[in-house]
């Protein structure tokens, strides 16, 4: 016969009895807690396994390797913003020597560097830089090269600045390295200079469809008359360099790194605008920056990548009076040619612009005129021309001396 427990004052209360689904439920709470204090069980035992592995040499060296690879990333990062706290990050955290042979082997070959901001680096003026410019250009084979080719592999390495004194600079280490590499072409380093600059112009004349007139052989070497110490060039050599850019121009590298993106980073000047529109003849509302000589234009100011990028070289800007809206300013080529603009259409296609002018309203008379003065500073002259005169009037003076 079975013994029923009693309330007593050993035992205490006897625990009331549950009903089914309650205690049906408890045993599936037990069943639970037994199998999660199995596992934490089972994970101890993987954790003592494996602490040992945690604590090794290799593993640790294998940690240290990815904290490296995380700040070397970061560095990459910032020099494609600002190239001189890039180098200044990585130089700081032991990952680059401040050195210019080191830092111009990792212009040259690391990847995801933005083209640009090797450019801008390239062309400062101070010792290390022009030490590191000097290496840099070093780097590059151009024996048994012919102009042509030798600046193809150049310029596709990085992206020429746009102020005169940078590109001088970088043109003249070019000049100087390919006469080092093939002794006799040239007489002279100018030589080689001029006949460089003229090459870039000829493949913009070239290949700009805004520019109309196009220059023939006989043109290009009258341009080139007397540049070798007073001396002409042989013909041949002017024939194949002329036809080689006009069968191919020169690539324009593409660059790494959300490009764009860095170009909005810091602008010169960004603020809402009213537009003409070149066909249809509106007012519309945009999103304008400015920056590296360029002015873009946004539908919003959320949106990543400008519906149109009008380059301001070699254009003028005015007050303009408008009957249908007031504080109005232009853009317009003093020659009176087509902008070379270019702008997306509905279906994301890149069309170039046909704008002979662009017109545009500001919020008020002050505005207005910020905007016109903060488009005159932005605005370049080819600086190619002005270079290019300069050492032509070095080369007579020599000669003629």
């Amino acid at each position: 016969m079975a013994i029923r427990r009693k309330d007593s004052f050993l035992w205490g209360k006897v625990p009331p009895k549950l009903p089914p689904g309650e205690k049906r439920q408890g045993d599936t709470i037990k069943i639970h807690k037994f199998e999660l204090l199995d596992d934490i069980q089972k994970l101890r035992l993987e954790i003592d396994h494996i602490m040992p592995e945690i604590h090794s040499p290799e593993m640790k060296e294998q940690n240290k390797n990815d904290v490296k690879n995380r700040r070397f990333l970061r560095g990459k990062k910032k020099f494609n913003m600002d190239p001189k706290k890039g180098v200044h990050y990585l130089v700081e955290n032991d990952l680059l020597e401040w050195r210019a042979e080191s830092v111009a082997e990792f212009l040259y070959k690391e990847d995801g560097l933005n083209k640009t901001a090797i450019g801008n680096f390239l062309g400062e003026r101070e010792e290390m830089h022009l030490q590191t410019l000097k290496a840099f250009v070093g780097l590059h084979e151009f024996s048994d090269l012919n102009l042509v080719q030798a600046l193809r592999q150049f310029l596709w390495s990085f992206r020429l600045p746009g102020e005169a004194q940078k590109i001088d600079r970088m043109m003249e280490a070019f000049a100087t390295r390919y006469c080092d590499c093939n002794p006799g072409v040239f007489q002279s380093t100018d030589t080689c200079y001029i006949l460089s600059f003229a090459i870039i112009m000829l493949n913009t004349s070239l290949h700009n469809p805004n520019v109309k007139d196009k220059p023939s052989l006989q043109r290009f070497v009258s341009m080139n008359r007397g540049i070798n110490n007073g001396k002409d060039l042989p013909t041949e050599l002017l024939t194949k360099l002329y036809a080689s850019i006009r069968s191919e121009p020169f690539k324009i590298p593409v660059d790494d790194g959300n490009d764009l993106t860095l170009t909005f980073f810091n602008p010169d000047r960004e603020a809402w605008l009213l537009k003409m529109g070149g066909r249809v003849k509106t007012w519309k509302r945009r999103w304008f920056i400015l920056t590296d000589s360029c002015l873009y234009y946004f539908e919003y100011t959320t949106d990543k990548d400008p519906i149109g990028i009008i380059p301001l070289e070699n254009l003028c800007v005015r007050k303009l009076q408008d009957t249908s809206k007031p504080y109005c300013l232009e853009l317009y080529n003093a020659k009176g040619q087509k902008i070379k603009a270019c702008k997306t259409e509905n279906k994301g296609r890149v069309v170039q612009g046909k704008h002979q002018s662009y017109k545009l309203s500001a919020a008020s008379a002050e505005e207005r005129d910020a905007w016109i003065e903060a488009i005159r500073a932005s605005i370049t002259k080819d600086p190619f021309y002005d270079l290019v005169s300069l050492r032509k009037r070095k080369v007579i003076s020599n000669t003629s001396s």
